[in-house]
């Protein structure tokens, strides 16, 4: 199993959402920003990213994105 993305690899990809470089992506992340980067992680990393309504709503940041896509989907997929 891949390890999970870092924030500079969230940034990038959400570099692409507004064409914009890594040091314009706010750390605040909206419902579009969101979608972005699931849909990011799962053609990137070949994994369906199934979280439930409490941990969407708990992805407000790229700090909180890292973490709970670490914490939920990459070491779940580990198991």
């Amino acid at each position: 199993m891949p390890a999970s993305p870092d924030r500079a690899e969230l940034l990038a990809m959400l570099t692409a959402l507004g064409d914009r470089s890594p040091e314009q992506v706010p750390e605040s992340i909206d419902s579009m920003a969101l979608a972005w980067l699931i849909h990011q992680v799962e053609e990137r990393y070949g994994l369906q990213v199934d979280l439930d309504d409490a941990e969407l709503a708990r992805i407000t940041s790229v700090t909180a994105a890292e973490q709970i896509l670490r914490e939920r989907v990459f070491e779940a997929a580990d198991d």
